[in-house]
């Protein structure tokens, strides 16, 4: 995997750390490449 930097909004964040906590997710990183994935399917992969 590469390394990327994002800046998000506070309250990204807390939403972020709230389905980390409720155990949706096992961190953060997960749950913005889970996010980025569904992402890429909708807007990209399914349009071709």
């Amino acid at each position: 995997m590469k390394l990327v930097t994002v800046l998000l909004p506070e309250a990204y964040l807390t939403g972020l750390d709230e389905l980390v906590r409720s155990g949706m997710y096992p961190s953060r990183s997960a749950a913005i490449r889970a996010a980025v994935r569904d992402m890429l399917k909708k807007e990209l992969w399914a349009k071709r």
